[in-house]
C-alpha cells in the first residue's frame, strides 16, 4: 500500500504539486516569521553587546517614563570629574549617547534641502562623542576624523554613500532648533554594523551636542574603564554611592542585556502578529487540502474499490490516504521552509515600504524554525487528509466493478445544514451575551464576541453546500444570458455538486471575508477620528511634526505666531510622566488661547477652570478622574522623566466626545508655564492657529515660510489636518491587505486545483461536447465562466459574513463611539478582485479542456 501512495502521487504530479502549494505558502508564513524575528533579535543583541564591548561599566539616567518624548533622565556632567577620582578607574568618557530614538534628535538634511528620509521611519540619532577615549567610543571611524569644533559633524557611512556626501561637503543638521551648518569632518559606522537599521546618525563634540539638544550641563551616560586588577563589578559597587537617585551605573554586560532586553517586546509583538496572519493562511490551506483529497478519493472510486477486491482492508486503505497526505504535506513543508527564508527578506522590505523598517544582520536560521515548520505544515496537512482517509474505507468492493459508481456521502455532509443551524444559533447566543449583558467584564465581553464571531464563521462555512444553487441561479444568470451555450453549461457545472463548489468557494470566502471585516472596521475608525477631530479643534491651522503624531522643537510654535496676519496661536506641549504608579500622558496649554481652539465638555468645572490653573492646577479627562477618585480640589502628584516631582491641585475635569481612539489631549493637561518648569527639554505636540479672514492660500504660504527653517515642521489647514490624522490608520489597513493577501493566493491555487480535477472528471463530457461542436473557445469559455461563478459565490458569502462580523466588533466597541460606516469602494474592488481571481484560476484548466483530444477523451474511463 505505501508503493501504490508513492506511485499515486508521482502519477499525479500537477494535482499534487498544486495541492502542496497550499501548504507551502503557509508554511514559508511560519518560516519566514521566525526568521525575520530572530535576525532582528540578533542583530539587536550583536549591536548591543558591540557598543559596551571595550567598556567596564556605564552610568546613565534611569528610565522613569517609557517612551517619554524627552528621554531617559540625564546625568550632570560634573559627575564626570568625581568619577575619575575613584580607585579603579582606569578611564572615563561622557557622552550624549541616548539609542531611545524619542530623544538626541538631529536630522541630516540633503542636498535638495529636505530632510533626509530614513528607510522605514528609522530614528535620526544625533550624538556628542568624547573622542579623547577611543576605546569607550562605540563608533568606528571610516574616513577622515572626528568632529573637534563647533561646525564640525561626523555622519553614518550609509547616509554618506545613499545620499552622496563626503568628507569636506556642508550639511544640514536640524535638532532642537532652526537648521544649522556643518562640515563633514569624517565618516563612521556604528561598531561593525554599516547601517543601523536604516537609523542617520549625526556624531558631534560633547559640547556642541549638549547645545544643540538643549542637553546643556548634562549627559546622557558616561563610559568607564577598569584599572588593572578591578573588575566591573567591584568598580560599579564603588561608584554607585556617589550617584544621585535618577541615575544608575550598570556592568558592560548588565547595559547590552538591558538594551537589547527593551527591543525583545517589539520583536514579540511583530512575531506573534504575523504568525497569526499564517495561521489564516494555513487555515485556507487546509480548506484546500481537504477539497482536493476529497475530489481525488471521490474520482479514485473505482481504484480503491479494486484494491479492496484484492485484498486490501479499511485500515490499509486509510493508511494509504493518509500517507499520501503526510508526504505532501513533509515535501510541501520543506519547501516552504526554504521559501521561507526569501519571504522574510520580502517582509523586511514590506515594512520598509510601510515606514516600519527594521534592522537586520544577515539571516538567523533557528533550530526552532525548522522544527516548527516541519510539523505544523505536516500536522495540518495529515489533519485535512483524515475525513477524506475515512471516506475512502466506506468505498465497497462491489464499486470497481460498477460504472460509475460514486463515494457515499459523509455523515458530516448529510447533517451539515442542520448542525450549521446550530452553530450559528449558538455564536447568536454568543453575541447577544456580549453585546447585551450589562455588567461584563471587558476580557468577558472580547472573549464572548470573539468565540461568536468564529462561530459564525463555522456555521456560515457549515450551511454554504446548501445555498450554493441559489447564489449560482443569480450570479450565474449574466453568463448564460451573455455567453450562451457555455455559459449555460458553466452555470450548471456549479451547480452539479453543491458540497465541492462551496468547498472552493469556501477558502476564497475566509480570505474576502476579513479583508472586508479589516476594511469596514477601518472605515469605521477613519470616520470616529474624523468626527472626533472636528469636533474638538476649531483653528484654521495646525502645525505639527510632519508625521503629524511625534512632537517638535517648541521654537517653530513661536516662529509661527510671529507670523503676520495670524490673530491667535496656542501651543500645546506634550510628554510623559508617573503618576499612581502608572505612566500618563501631560500636556502643556496656554490657559488664555487655548479654550477659543480647542473645545473642552466640563463635567466638573468650566472655562473659568483654565484661567485657575496658574503654576500649580491640572484639568483632567473624566475617564482618568474616575479611575483614581479625583474631584475638584484632589491633589496629583507627577514625577517627571528627569524624576523630579511636582504636586499640582485638580481645578476642572472634562470629557471629550471622542477620546479613546486617538485623543487630541492627553489625560492632564497643566498651563505651559508649569509644564516648562516640571519637564526638561519642552516640545510641541501642536500649534492651533487662527489667522485673519480664516484659511487662505496667502496665509498658508506665510506660515509655511515661517516654519521653513524647522525640517520636521509642517503646517496644515484644519480640514487637512484631520484628513491625515485620521487615514493615519491606513498604513496599518495596508500591512493587513498585504498579509490578507497571501490567504487570497492560497484560495486561488485551491480554485486551480478544483478546476483541474473537475477538468479531469469530466473528460469524456468534454470529449462529447467537443464531438458535438463544441469550439476550443467555448470549452475555455464555459470553464473560465464556472471560475467566476465560483469566485463570486465566495464573494456573495465572504462579503456580507465580513460585514456582519465588522458590525458585531463596532457594536462591542461602542464605549469608544466607534462608527460603522461601509466602505462601498472597497467592496467594490474585492468584487472586481473575486472576478479576477476566477478568471486567473481558471487559466491552466481552461487551457486544459480546450486541448483535450476528443477520441482519447471518449475512451477516458
Amino acid at each position: 500500500m505505501r508503493r501504490a501512495a508513492i506511485q499515486g502521487l508521482w502519477s499525479r504530479k500537477l494535482r499534487t504539486t498544486l495541492t502542496a502549494l497550499a501548504v507551502v505558502f503557509g508554511v514559508a508564513m511560519v518560516s519566514g516569521t521566525f526568521v525575520l524575528t530572530d535576525t532582528i533579535s540578533n542583530a539587536f543583541n550583536s549591536l548591543f553587546s558591540s557598543t559596551y564591548k571595550n567598556a567596564s561599566a556605564v552610568i546613565s539616567g534611569r528610565q522613569i517614563v517609557k517612551n517619554s518624548t524627552s528621554g531617559n533622565a540625564t546625568i550632570p556632567d560634573s559627575l564626570l570629574a568625581k568619577v575619575r577620582g575613584v580607585n579603579g578607574v582606569g578611564g572615563a568618557a561622557g557622552a550624549i549617547f541616548d539609542l531611545n530614538g524619542n530623544t538626541d534628535v538631529a536630522k541630516l538634511i540633503g542636498h535638495n534641502g529636505k530632510p533626509i528620509t530614513t528607510a522605514g521611519g528609522s530614528p535620526n540619532f544625533g550624538w556628542g562623542i568624547d573622542t579623547a577615549q577611543p576605546r569607550l567610543n562605540p563608533l568606528t571611524l571610516k574616513q577622515g576624523r572626528w568632529a573637534a569644533t563647533p561646525d564640525q559633524v561626523v555622519i553614518d557611512i550609509a547616509t554618506a554613500e545613499n545620499e552622496h556626501f563626503k568628507v569636506g561637503d556642508n550639511i544640514g543638521v536640524s535638532a532642537q532648533g532652526p537648521t544649522r551648518q556643518f562640515r563633514i569632518s569624517g565618516i563612521a559606522q556604528f561598531g561593525s554594523v554599516k547601517s543601523l537599521g536604516g537609523a542617520t546618525f549625526a556624531v558631534f563634540e560633547v559640547a556642541t551636542a549638549q547645545q544643540l539638544l538643549n542637553k546643556r550641563g548634562q549627559l546622557d551616560a558616561i563610559f568607564l574603564a577598569a584599572s588593572p586588577g578591578t573588575s566591573p563589578a567591584q568598580l560599579a559597587a564603588r561608584i554607585r554611592p556617589l550617584l544621585p537617585a535618577s541615575s544608575q551605573i550598570q556592568t558592560s554586560a548588565q547595559r547590552g542585556a538591558a538594551d537589547a532586553k527593551d527591543t525583545k517586546d517589539f520583536t514579540t509583538f511583530i512575531q506573534y502578529f504575523l504568525l497569526a496572519f499564517a495561521a489564516i493562511a494555513l487555515l485556507v490551506g487546509s480548506f484546500v487540502i481537504f477539497n482536493t483529497l476529497s475530489m481525488t478519493v471521490a474520482q479514485r472510486v473505482r481504484e480503491l474499490a479494486t484494491l479492496r477486491t484484492l485484498g486490501a482492508s479499511r485500515k490499509q486503505v486509510r493508511r494509504s490516504v493518509l500517507l499520501e497526505g503526510l508526504i505532501t504535506g513533509l515535501l510541501a513543508s520543506i519547501i516552504g521552509l526554504i521559501a521561507g527564508i526569501a519571504l522574510a527578506k520580502g517582509l523586511a522590505k514590506l515594512f520598509d515600504a510601510l515606514g516600519l523598517g527594521l534592522p537586520g544582520s544577515g539571516t538567523t536560521i533557528e533550530l526552532r524554525t525548522i522544527i516548527v515548520s516541519l510539523v505544523v505544515g505536516t500536522v495540518v496537512t495529515v489533519l485535512a487528509t483524515i475525513s477524506p482517509a475515512r471516506r475512502a474505507t466506506r468505498i465497497p468492493p462491489i464499486s470497481a466493478v460498477r460504472e460509475g459508481a460514486t463515494l457515499p456521502p459523509s455523515r458530516l455532509m448529510s447533517s451539515g445544514g442542520r448542525n450549521g443551524i446550530i452553530v450559528i444559533a449558538f455564536a447568536a447566543v454568543l453575541l447577544a451575551i456580549g453585546l447585551l449583558a450589562s455588567g461584563l467584564a471587558a476580557g468577558v465581553i472580547a472573549l464572548t464576541v470573539g468565540l461568536g464571531c468564529v462561530a459564525l464563521f463555522v456555521g456560515v462555512g457549515m450551511l454554504a453546500s446548501r445555498v450554493v444553487k441559489p447564489i449560482a441561479a443569480v450570479v450565474g444568470a449574466p453568463a448564460e444570458r451573455l455567453g450562451g451555450a457555455p455559459g449555460r453549461l458553466a452555470r450548471e457545472n456549479s451547480m452539479r455538486n453543491p458540497a465541492r463548489t462551496a468547498r472552493t468557494a469556501g477558502a476564497l470566502m475566509i480570505g474576502l471575508a476579513l479583508v472586508t471585516f479589516v476594511a469596514t472596521l477601518g472605515s469605521g475608525l477613519r470616520k470616529t477620528v474624523r468626527g472626533s477631530l472636528e469636533q474638538q479643534v476649531s483653528a484654521d491651522y495646525v502645525v505639527t511634526a510632519k508625521n503629524g503624531f511625534e512632537t517638535l522643537a517648541s521654537g517653530a510654535g513661536t516662529a509661527a505666531s510671529g507670523t503676520p496676519g495670524v490673530v491667535l496661536a496656542s501651543s500645546v506641549r506634550a510628554d510623559g510622566a508617573r503618576a499612581f504608579g502608572s505612566d500618563v500622558n501631560v500636556n502643556g496649554v496656554d490657559p488664555s488661547t487655548i479654550g477659543r481652539v480647542y473645545t473642552f465638555h466640563w463635567t466638573q468645572g468650566s472655562a473659568a477652570s483654565l484661567a485657575t490653573l496658574g503654576s500649580s492646577g491640572a484639568i483632567v479627562k473624566s475617564a482618568y478622574a474616575d479611575e483614581h477618585h479625583l474631584v475638584i480640589g484632589s491633589r496629583l502628584a507627577l514625577t517627571t522623566p528627569s524624576g523630579g516631582h511636582a504636586t499640582f491641585r485638580v481645578t476642572g475635569i472634562h470629557k471629550p466626545p471622542i477620546d479613546k481612539i486617538d485623543p487630541v489631549l492627553g489625560d492632564v493637561e497643566i498651563s505651559q508655564r508649569a509644564f516648562d518648569a516640571s519637564f526638561p527639554r519642552p516640545k510641541n505636540l501642536f500649534t492651533f492657529i487662527d489667522v485673519a479672514g480664516g484659511a487662505n492660500a496667502r496665509a498658508t504660504a506665510a506660515l509655511t515660510r515661517a516654519v521653513a527653517p524647522f525640517s520636521d515642521a509642517k503646517v496644515a489647514d484644519k480640514a487637512a489636518w484631520v484628513t491625515t490624522r485620521s487615514n493615519g490608520i491606513n498604513k496599518i489597513l495596508k500591512i493587513f491587505y498585504v498579509l490578507l493577501a497571501l490567504s487570497v493566493i492560497i484560495s486561488l491555487f485551491g480554485m486551480v486545483n478544483a478546476l483541474v480535477l473537475s477538468v479531469f472528471e469530466r473528460t469524456r463530457e468534454l470529449g462529447m461536447l467537443r464531438a458535438v461542436g463544441m469550439t476550443r473557445s467555448q470549452a475555455r469559455r464555459m470553464v473560465r465562466q464556472e471560475s467566476v461563478i465560483t469566485a463570486l459565490i465566495g464573494a456573495c458569502l465572504g462579503l456580507p459574513l465580513g460585514i456582519v462580523i465588522a458590525a458585531v466588533v463596532t457594536r462591542a466597541l461602542r464605549s469608544a463611539h466607534v462608527a460603522f460606516s461601509l466602505p462601498a469602494g472597497t467592496l467594490i474592488v474585492l468584487a472586481v478582485v473575486a472576478i479576477a481571481a476566477g478568471v486567473i484560476a481558471a487559466a491552466l484548466p481552461a487551457r486544459r479542456a480546450s486541448r483535450l483530444n476528443v477520441l482519447k477523451a471518449l475512451q477516458y474511463e
